[in-house]
């Protein structure tokens, strides 16, 4: 390969920085200011009794440093996993409390892997495609590196240099060998596996001052075998073309210029631990790295954007795979809202977000937030309308997040980039909540987490028959045939198109996208608007998607509605044993427990959930099937949920358009048990006019008052001038769309 001079404007020292510990999260000036206001912060304080009472109680247990042999959820799995937590507190508390049995519980059992690690074989499961020797699988083996270089860190100038010298040559460096050099499948990538292991390897060798390690971090095996690492003329580093590894490359390609990254949220926080707790300790030991600064400040654009993936709640919205649950109040997130403040020029609105995680860090960045809200600097952090791309330069789809109110309605509309293997076939799909309740659902992941009687707290097998499925979302289905023939090395290649996104105004905000290679020879564009209507009680979502294809198909649209169902304006039969829908891409894990025909021009479905009303108004055809499904079917250990999905199936049909508005109103209390606002204030919703350049949807309440949406299907500029005649009537306006009332 072609080796180019492209100056990373990045320098390291060649020699060894004889520096004195702790110096990568906790520094000697960071440990001097805490010990001297200890116990006059509060939050700080409370993060130390709790921490205290937890690692004392290990203490108490003594330590345990079994052979490993199990999978995730295993004892042998979970004793590791929590050794290496309580070691890295134990650290702190040694810096901070000054009572050195911390700094003996830590070195006496670093000695204890110390003693197994130099004859430990490769972990006996076999599943994952890197195992480990201390975990079934090197991503966790480099957790616990993670961790433990932290707490190495805080006892280094305390341990002998002969205890020193053993533990770094019998253990550390052998441990960062084995994650890198001996495992290059899982090393040299461009995922959030490699992101650990390159900030493992980098932050024990930033601890024993081993340059060889921090480039090799930095840079992956490869590519500093072939030369990268070494100065040019001008002092900045030669990069290979191409280069796919280390922790610049996990930092270059996964995110997009607005923080977003590529696997999604639920990912995304994960690897934030990693990526920050590594910068910081590049931040205090390299400063000349500038790591906080690359590409734009990438990182702690992504914080933000991680913070505005969240529901009311602060849930991360369940973006590929995903664990429903999971939420800013994490560890992970409690480390990133504390180094952004921290480095990030000690925005105010992040410490609202640490009150309520109502922990902080044990180190430097801890103390500055905690110290800050003491002194009641806090600010409200208001998630706000946002569209993030995707794609390392921006240019890979993207999502965007339409929110009403306070929260009161939020749209999450996904045209990405496949994901990496963590992506779902789900171009053009949506998820809609009510102040953090969910509405229409995304599925996430077929996954236990660290749960060992489900797989062993694994993925199984059901996240690809059914979560990773393109009917399991909320999107088009041609023919019963996923995006992409469900195919990652085809669904990788492709991304979603953003047509326009326009939140100038509050009261009608509106995103549209197309996607042309999901289906080869189909053409989707699905419109979703944001709408405040003075005459609606609540805001509502209108939902139009227009399809083009070059041939007649079966189209299948899901909605995935979380409630129990009040009513239906249309007669449904159930069947007396239930079947599945279908034999394969998802459709044999639903069964289908009703089918109808539409009874009129509208199909309407109202439904109650978390004490509220939905109504969904769709503009259907005479011939449309209406089915009734629920997940479940072919899952004979009950690995699935048994969520309930609404299906508008099209037939025998090349170009047409599905329209739909989802309302929310009113509410019930099972204490009074009064109904307020029951049903919809939707009458009649149509298609009134369709064609390459134009579609639009006409919405008329009860009280006969009528607004229309318009949409420019193929000009998406915000200077085109337009104007369409409708019935009689001239519309005309500027930009891709337009709305007003008749």
């Amino acid at each position: 390969m072609a080796i180019s001079r492209l100056i990373f404007g990045l320098t390291i020292a060649l020699t060894s920085q004889a520096d004195a510990h702790p110096n990568l999260i906790l520094t000697e000036a960071g440990v001097e200011r805490i010990r001297a206001e200890l116990g006059a912060v509060p939050l700080f304080d409370a993060t130390v009794a709790r921490v205290k009472a937890e690692v004392d109680a290990e203490i108490e247990l003594g330590i345990d440093t079994p052979i490993p042999k199990d999978l995730s959820g295993g004892y042998t799995h979970e004793r590791h996993k929590r050794n290496f937590l309580v070691l890295q507190q134990a650290g702190a508390l040694f810096q901070i409390l000054e009572d050195e049995k911390y700094a003996v519980y830590v070195r006496d059992m670093l000695f204890r892997y110390e003693a197994m690690y130099k004859d430990l074989p490769l972990h006996p499961q076999q599943r994952s495609y890197a195992r480990g020797r201390l975990f079934w699988q090197c991503l966790n083996d480099s957790n616990w590196l993670v961790y433990v270089s932290q707490a190495y860190d805080a006892i280094h100038d305390w341990l002998s240099e002969q205890e020193r010298q053993t533990l770094e040559q019998n253990l550390f460096r052998p441990f960062a060998d084995f994650i890198s050099i001996e495992s290059p499948q899982f090393f040299n990538r461009v995922h959030n596996h490699s992101t650990w292991g390159s900030a493992a390897v980098g932050m024990i060798g930033l601890v024993m001052e081993d340059e060889e390690l921090v480039r090799r971090a930095l840079y992956g095996i490869e590519d500093y075998n072939r030369g990268v690492g070494a100065t040019d003329d001008d002092g900045g580093f030669i990069r290979v073309e191409g280069q796919r590894a280390g922790f610049l490359a996990n930092l270059d390609a996964p995110f997009s210029p607005d923080g977003y990254y590529t696997e999604g949220p639920y990912y995304q926080r994960y690897a934030m631990y990693p990526f920050l707790v590594f910068a910081q300790s590049l931040h205090n030991v390299r400063p000349d790295l500038n790591i906080f600064e690359h590409k734009n400040s990438v990182l702690l654009k992504g914080v933000d954007a991680l913070l505005s993936l969240s529901d009311a709640d602060g849930e991360f919205f369940p973006l590929n795979d995903a664990q429903k649950g999971m939420s800013y109040r994490s560890r992970e997130l409690v480390t990133a809202v504390d180094i952004a403040y921290h480095v990030g020029g000690r925005d105010a609105k992040l410490l609202s977000i640490a009150e309520e995680q109502g922990q902080v860090l044990l180190d430097d960045a801890g103390f500055s937030v905690a110290a800050a809200i003491r002194d009641g600097r806090a600010q409200p952090y208001e998630k706000s309308t946002i569209n993030l791309t995707d794609g390392h330069d921006g240019r890979q789809g993207g999502v965007a997040v339409l929110r009403q109110g306070d929260e009161d309605l939020t749209l999450v509309f996904k045209y990405t980039a496949q994901g990496l293997s963590h992506g779902h076939y789900d171009k053009l799909s949506f998820s809609l909540y009510e102040k953090g309740d969910e509405v229409l659902q995304d599925y996430g992941m077929a996954r236990f987490v660290n749960i060992g009687q489900k797989g062993g707290g694994n993925y199984l097998a059901e996240n690809s028959t059914w979560a990773k499925q393109t009917i399991s979302h909320n999107t088009l289905v041609r023919n019963e045939t996923s995006h992409f023939e469900g195919r990652y090395e085809i669904g990788s290649e492709h991304h979603s198109e953003l047509q326009f996104f326009d939140a100038s105004d509050n009261g009608v905000q509106v995103v549209s996208a197309f996607e042309d290679d999901a289906y080869p020879g189909t053409v989707m564009q699905r419109t979703m608007a944001l709408i405040k209507n003075e005459r609606f009680e609540k805001p509502f979502l209108l939902d139009i998607l227009k399809v083009i294809s070059h041939t007649e198909n079966q189209y299948d649209l899901p909605f995935y509605f979380m409630g129990q169902v009040m009513r239906a304006n249309f007669a449904y039969e159930s069947p007396a044993a239930l079947r599945a829908l279908g034999e394969k891409n998802g459709y044999q894990h639903l069964y289908l427990e009703g089918t109808g025909k539409p009874s009129g021009n509208n199909t309407v479905l109202s439904w109650m959930g978390h004490g509220k009303f939905y109504t969904l108004t769709s503009a259907t055809h005479a011939a449309d099937e209406l089915l009734f499904t629920r997940i479940g079917a072919n899952d004979p250990e009950f690995n699935l949920r048994r969520d309930a999905a609404f299906i508008i199936r099209r037939n025998g049909v090349a170009n047409t358009v599905f329209a739909t508005a989802v309302e929310p109103h009113g509410s019930y209390s099972p204490v009074s048990e009064i109904a307020i606002n029951a049903n919809s204030n939707i009458a009649e919703l149509n298609v009134v006019y369709d064609d390459d350049d134009y579609t639009a949807v006409m919405i008329e309440d009860i009280q006969g008052h009528t607004s229309i949406f318009v949409l420019s299907n193929d000009d998406a500029s915000a200077s085109s001038e337009h104007e369409l005649e409708i019935d009689g009537r001239t519309y005309e306006w500027w930009g891709p769309w337009h709305h007003s009332e008749i």
